[in-house]
This record gives structure tokens, C-alpha cells and sequence, in this order.
């Protein structure tokens, strides 16, 4: 394993800093095309939000794996190979001809993603100091808000001018460059684990399969439950109940589990790992349900709308390398705490945005969210990341990623689950894509409903957070 002491650890920080900013860029620009994306193929919400499940369910689904090959194959292999295989999704996606091979070709892009999320932080973890770490993890927090800043802006003017398709091929020539240097150039600064230094052991395949039973079965139940009869949802209800207690024991029983459980009889662990989730639910209802509102409502053009989703990443942008900076000197307590109250009290603000609102009204609520997200993000995982036995940082480094992409799983399915059956219920049985003016009440009521749910959400990762 490297040494905190390697004379160049900016240098790999570089590499991992530019796949962060790869892989949040193109999560951005998808969250603010998917209004184009619904109209583009005639789809529903409920159809439409798949771009971006896919996406999630599946970096969740892999996080795991990747983090524990990760710890036997080497970190730097691993992030490099998810970027070459994040650059071959790019490119798919690009060609899609209909909305399921546009879905198919985000599942390839997210292996890759998956790859890279599974290593950056551990990589970081490896090549600086302790007391550099907080530091480290706050500027990864920029060129993260880089990447949310510019994919916004990105993605609408590609949309005004040109075509939703462009936006996956942005990070093609900086990501084929990236691999190339680094797989020639700084690979070596991140060598293999030693032979010897793992002893072989099965790996959970069985836990593997239930685990993607279990996130799928949750995500299909919670998206498309209005085509099932009520009976057949209870019956989903049951069998993911039955599937989360199968996995518990296969689990406690592995040889070497593909989520090691032991490590959250820590409680500082389990409350960190409970609260990145938390955090994320919270951001991905905002992203995913306020460009609709600018784009329906407030009737903004695209590249204003992606100007005005920039809020987020620019508070983020501000804040981290702050906030990396405090908790070097004071921990990570009251910094989290903080961050998510923060959050809570933006969702408590979002509640009030009617047809009236400006953008002005949106932008400085969206800022304040950003701003909990950075107060949060960088203590939270260097505190976490600091408490782990060296042999586990790969797998925590995954199962940290894994809790942060449950929670934008969990966010954007809440969102469409919510706002769609309060939009529903209001609007007379209708759909998103049927949104006319007339329907505008029932939108902003439906919105204020779901912002309204969501701060309790936040609320709960506060009181979590003050217990650690």
C-alpha cells in the first residue's frame, strides 16, 4: 500500500479529482435534460426518471464489488479501468435509437462510474497524511461542485442549440486522456496490494444476488407500483421484507461478506454512513424535481434553467474546501450537524416557492441547500474514512459511496413516487405529460408537499448526526 508520505500526492489527487468531475458533470446534465429526454421519446415520469435510476441503482448494486476487488486488484486499476468503461457508456449513449437502449447504455456508464466512486476516496485516504486529509477531501469537494457547476450550463446550451445526444460525448476526449496518462504515467504511484496480503476467500455471490433482488425489487415497487393491482403490491412489500432478512443472515454468515455488518457495530460509523444517505435523499429530491418547476412553472428557457441548477454547485464550490479546512481543527460533529440543518431549513424555504416566486427565489434556496451539502460532505467522510483498519478503507471507501448513492436512489425515487401521486390525485388521475397551465395549482401544491416531507427527512439526519 502507498505511504501518506508519497512525494506526489497532488498528483494522483489530479486524477481522482478529474473523474469526480466526470462523472458528477454528466449526473448534472441528465437531471436537467430529462424534461427534454420525457418529450423527446413521448414517455411518462415514471419512464423518463429510468435515465437516471439506472444509473443510481445500478452504482449502488456495484459499489460493493468494486470496493472489495478493489482492495485484492489494486485502487489506481480499478479507477482507471471504470473510466475507460465510463468513456465506452459515454459513447453508447450517445448512439441510443429508443429509450431502452438509452437505459441499457446508462447501466455501462454506471459500471464505470461505479468503478471509480468505489476507489477515489480510499485513493485519497492512501497518499496523504492525516492531517492533510480533511484538506484533500474538501477540494475533492470542488472540482465535485466543477462538475455540478458546468454540467447544468452545459447541458442547456447543448439542448437550446443543438441536441439532449451531444451531452454524452462531452467527457469523452477528457476522459480518454485521463486514462491514457494515468494508466502510463501515475499508475504507478498507486501500486498492486502485495501478494499474500489477502487470503483467498469465496466471494459472496449469494449475497450479491439477493442484493440486487432486494434494490430492485424497491425501486420497480416504489416507480411503477400504479400497474400493479393492490394485492401484487403488498406482495412486493412482503417479498422485499423476506429478501432484507435473508440477506442479514447471509451476511452475518459469509466468510467475507460483500457488506461487512461487523463494521457497523461502530456506532460513529453506522451514524456516519446513515447520515451520507440522508444527505443525498435530501439533494436529489431538490435536483430532480426543481428543474421541472422552472421549466413548467416559471417557464424558463433550458439554458437558464441549467444556469439556475448552477446555485447548488456554486454554494458546494464555496463552502468545501471550508469546510475540509474546520474539520482538521475541530472534527466532524458539529460540522455535520450543522450542514444538515442547513439542508433542512433550505427544504423548509423551498416549500414556499409558488407560481409567483422569481428566480432570485429559487437561486438563494438552492445556495443554502448547497452550502449544508458542503458543511456536511467532507467531515462526514473523512471522519469515517479516518476510524477504518487500513485493510478495510477499499470496502469502506465502497460501502461509504454505496450509502451516498442509496440516498439519491432513495431521493429521486421519493420525488417521482410523491410528486406523482399528489399530482395525480389533484390534477383528476393525470400524468406529468399531460401538464397543461390549468394544472399549475396542482403542480406547486404537489411540490410543496414533497419539499414539505423531504425536510423531515433532514430533520431525522440532524437529530442522527448530534448523536455521533
Amino acid at each position: 500500500m502507498l505511504q501518506s508520505d508519497s512525494p506526489n500526492p497532488w498528483i494522483v489527487f489530479c486524477m481522482v479529482a478529474v473523474g469526480v468531475f466526470l462523472s458528477t458533470m454528466d449526473s448534472s446534465m441528465v437531471n436537467v435534460a430529462l424534461p427534454t429526454i420525457m418529450r423527446s421519446f413521448s414517455t411518462t415520469l415514471a419512464q423518463a426518471e429510468w435515465v437516471a435510476l439506472i444509473y443510481l441503482l445500478t452504482i449502488t448494486i456495484t459499489l460493493l464489488i468494486w470496493g472489495r476487488l478493489s482492495d485484492r486488484l489494486g485502487k489506481g486499476k480499478m479507477y482507471l479501468l471504470g473510466m475507460l468503461v465510463f468513456t465506452i457508456g459515454s459513447v453508447a449513449c450517445y448512439i441510443a435509437s429508443s429509450l431502452a437502449m438509452l437505459i441499457f447504455c446508462r447501466f455501462i456508464q454506471a459500471c464505470g462510474a461505479s468503478m471509480m466512486m468505489s476507489s477515489g476516496p480510499a485513493i485519497i485516504k492512501m497518499v496523504f497524511p492525516v492531517h492533510q486529509l480533511g484538506r484533500a477531501l474538501g477540494l475533492v469537494g470542488i472540482a465535485t461542485s466543477i462538475g455540478l457547476m458546468s454540467g447544468p450550463v452545459i447541458s442547456g446550451f447543448l439542448i437550446q442549440f443543438y441536441s439532449w445526444r451531444l451531452l454524452f460525448l462531452v467527457t469523452v476526449p477528457v476522459s480518454l486522456l485521463c486514462f491514457a496518462v494515468g494508466w502510463y504515467w501515475l499508475l504507478p504511484l498507486i501500486p498492486s496490494p502485495a501478494i499474500g496480503s489477502f487470503k483467498a476467500t469465496r466471494f459472496d455471490w449469494t449475497g450479491l444476488v439477493v442484493w440486487t433482488l432486494l434494490l430492485t425489487v424497491a425501486v420497480l415497487a416504489s416507480t411503477h407500483h400504479g400497474a400493479f393491482p393492490k394485492g401484487m403490491v403488498l406482495a412486493w412489500v412482503f417479498g422485499f421484507c423476506v429478501l432484507l432478512f435473508f440477506f442479514k443472515i447471509i451476511e452475518q454468515r459469509a466468510e467475507e461478506p460483500l457488506l461487512p455488518l461487523f463494521l457497523f457495530r461502530d456506532r460513529y460509523y453506522a451514524i456516519g454512513m446513515s447520515c451520507a444517505a440522508l444527505s443525498f435523499v435530501v439533494l436529489f429530491v431538490v435536483l430532480l424535481l426543481i428543474p421541472f418547476y422552472l421549466d413548467y412553472v416559471l417557464l424558463l428557457p433550458v439554458k437558464r434553467i441549467g444556469l439556475v441548477m448552477m446555485s447548488v454547485p456554486l454554494a458546494v464550490f464555496v463552502v468545501s474546501p471550508l469546510s475540509g479546512w474546520l474539520y482538521d481543527r475541530m472534527g466532524a460533529r458539529l460540522l455535520t450537524t450543522a450542514g444538515l440543518s442547513l439542508c433542512c431549513l433550505a427544504l423548509i424555504c423551498l416549500c414556499f416557492l409558488d407560481e409567483q416566486s422569481t428566480v432570485i427565489d429559487v437561486a438563494w434556496r438552492l445556495v443554502l441547500l448547497g452550502a449544508g451539502q458542503a458543511l456536511f460532505l467532507s467531515p462526514n467522510t473523512a471522519s469515517v474514512l479516518s476510524i477504518v483498519d487500513p485493510h478495510h478503507i477499499g470496502i469502506t471507501s465502497g460501502v461509504l459511496a454505496t450509502a451516498r448513492n442509496i440516498g439519491m436512489l432513495i431521493g429521486v425515487t421519493f420525488a417521482g413516487l410523491v410528486f406523482g401521486e399528489v399530482f395525480s390525485f389533484l390534477s383528476g388521475g393525470l400524468d406529468l405529460k399531460d401538464f397543461s397551465s390549468v394544472h399549475i395549482t396542482a403542480f406547486i401544491r404537489s411540490l410543496q408537499i414533497s419539499f414539505g416531507l423531504t425536510a423531515l427527512v433532514a430533520m431525522s439526519g440532524v437529530l442522527l448526526s448530534g448523536r455521533r
